[in-house]
């Protein structure tokens, strides 16, 4: 990582000049949308893809069934594919959806040059796959067990096998039928997980589907350069048009004023990179090559914010700042398997116990996270239902403690260089080395180093392995890696989302700790047939407890998102779930000239 000086320094610059083709845009020119991915994608299958750049990619050319309005707050659901909300039965337990006829997927040679137009159909067959062993979909949580009649499927998989809980009751008509009630079920009906794909592209591309995108979304992908750089071009055929309940806030007045009716995208084209170093997100938006950057990097901070406020030399650019409370909660989560961290036995609850103890809260929100988070005091972030702002952690920062609880329960023996020795069951004690996994980042090395200092003072020694997350993701669902810190985004907002993270059945997909306690499941299994009040809100409580007592997890930060915009940028506001607003934006080609010129 450059000086701060030398950093400084190339800000400065980048604030007086922008890309040479920004200045020179006439007004007439394709509306451009320039955006970047903090991490690359992997596969675009949205039976597959679960990290958060695939996903930025998938909502964007697949369609759910529903959608979040995109003004109305809290949130609320709508008609995407579908003419409305569905009609439910009295028992909660049947769903029945009406497709909007005249929705087509996007031209591929699987179709031999004909029109493929969406039906009900292709959402069974769509739902189906996410059963598909071969695939080891992370979303399979989403619907197994709760479709009637789905053991069929899981017994012995054949898309081809009729089950009662998928029917496909005429061309446009869809009908879904639970085994039991499912509080959170609409939510994932506007996942880009439960996006429709052709059955003719998947089998035309065997195992190469994630490579070949084609779906009925505002957007098609046109150009792909993996890990890199994508550029997606409006959707001709698109049908989607935009309707929303804007609340009282003039500025988001003013963006359903400006899009009621309109048909979607607004832009022509959307150029996405990869840009994995933080310093290197920064410079391409101060430079213009980025029309908004979300969640500022800790670490810089300073470069753009003083005082709490938007620099003035940046403020008088026309540049925005808006501070977001994101529904994310970052933890470290420790693998219950591994032979060195894992287990339910006294000895490795306490070491987990221990480094839990070790994590210094205050500095890390202080000195990397700069001050825009708060301690995560449980799973749930602020504004998920479920979430209890009066729950305390019982797990303080306390490497004292951390360091008796070790010494007590057999690490007290040390090597040479002062690191501890781990007990073993033969009796006696063996070198004890923690592996962490971390992104190979400049960010990724900061928080190795912030992790370093604490797990040594506590005495344990940890090595750091880097990798790509898309990779670090890939060998957590197979069980081989120890140590990972990450990070969870709503998928909807409700705390069901959280939890099911260490819900047992669940390992191997997203619960990446593999944690598998009786007592929890128990709990979780109550709670998700539940709808958000204080019965739920006990059994919230008590999982909490387990927890902290188990240690599967660190539970780490809850950001204040810091997020800047471009002047010449139209009808932006975040949403608390969907991760992207490519959809709804606009740019004022003419404006961005100027801003390019008064530089």
């Amino acid at each position: 990582m450059p000086p701060l000086r030398t950093l400084a320094a190339a800000l400065s610059f980048s604030l007086l000049s922008m890309s040479a083709h920004t200045a020179d845009a006439p007004a007439h020119a394709p509306k451009v949308l320039h955006m970047f991915l903090s991490t690359s994608e992997a596969s675009l299958d949205p039976a597959i893809g679960s990290d958060l750049a695939t996903l930025s990619l998938l909502e964007n050319l697949f369609d759910p069934l529903l959608r979040y309005d995109y003004l109305a707050r809290p949130v609320k659901l709508q008609g995407n594919t579908t003419t409305g909300l569905p009609e439910i039965s009295a028992d909660g337990r049947t769903y029945t959806f009406h497709l909007r006829p005249g929705i087509h997927f996007t031209p591929d040679p699987a179709f031999k040059g004909r029109q493929r137009e969406l039906t009900a159909q292709d959402y069974v067959y769509s739902f189906k796959r996410l059963y598909d062993p071969a695939l080891k979909s992370p979303w399979a949580y989403l619907f197994d067990g709760k479709l009637l009649g789905d053991a069929a499927l899981k017994t012995a998989f054949n898309i081809d096998t009729d089950i009662p809980g998928l029917q496909a009751v005429d061309r446009y008509t869809l009908r879904i039928r639970l085994s039991e009630p499912d509080n959170n079920f609409l939510f994932y009906m506007a996942m880009p997980a439960t996006s429709v794909v052709a059955r003719e592209v998947i089998d035309a591309y065997p195992g190469q589907a994630g490579n070949h995108p084609v779906g009925t979304g505002p957007f098609i992908l046109s150009e792909w350069k993996h890990s890199d750089r994508m550029v997606l071009v409006a959707n001709p055929d698109s049908s989607a048009v935009f309707h929303a309940t804007p609340g009282a806030d003039p500025a988001d007045r003013a963006i359903d004023a400006a899009l009621e009716g309109q048909k979607l995208p607004r832009v022509d084209r959307v150029e996405v990179k990869i840009a994995e170093e933080f310093q290197g997100r920064m410079l391409g938006f101060l430079n213009g090559e980025y029309d908004y950057l979300e969640q500022v990097p800790e670490s810089m901070t300073e470069m753009v914010i003083r005082n709490g406020q938007l620099k003035p030399e940046l403020a008088a650019r026309g540049i925005r700042l808006t501070r977001f409370p994101v529904l994310q909660t970052y933890y470290m989560w420790m693998n219950m398997d591994d032979p060195v961290i894992g287990g339910y036995d006294k000895e490795k609850v306490a070491l987990r116990r221990a480094i839990e103890l070790s994590y210094n809260s205050a500095e890390d929100i202080a000195l990397l996270k700069k001050g825009f988070a708060i301690k995560a005091e449980s799973p749930l972030a602020p504004g998920v239902l479920g979430y209890d702002p009066n729950y305390r952690s019982p797990v303080p920062y306390d490497p004292a403690l951390a360091n008796a609880l070790l010494d007590r329960f057999g690490y007290g023996k040390r090597d040479p260089d002062g690191y501890r020795r781990m007990p073993v069951r033969a009796g006696g004690t063996v070198p004890l080395t923690l592996q962490m996994s971390s992104e190979a980042t400049v960010s990724g090395r900061l928080r190795d180093e912030f992790w370093r200092k604490c797990l040594n003072a506590v005495g344990l020694r940890v090595v750091f392995k880097s990798d790509k997350k898309t990779e670090i993701i890939k060998a957590s669902r197979l069980g081989k890696v120890q140590m990972f810190e990450t990070n969870w985004v709503a998928d909807f907002p409700d705390g069901d989302n959280f939890y099911q993270l260490l819900y047992g059945p669940n390992a191997g997909r997203a619960n990446y700790a593999r944690f598998n306690l009786p007592a929890y499941n128990v709990r979780y299994e109550q709670a998700r047939l539940l709808s958000d009040g204080p019965a739920r809100d006990k059994l919230y409580g008590e999982m909490n407890q387990l927890i902290h007592a188990y240690n599967p997890w660190v539970t780490l930060t809850q950001l204040l998102s810091a997020d800047l915009q471009q002047p010449w940028l139209k009808n932006y506001k975040r949403h608390p779930v969907e991760l992207t607003q490519w959809r709804y934006l606009d740019v004022d080609v003419a404006q961005r000239a100027r801003t390019a010129r008064a530089k």
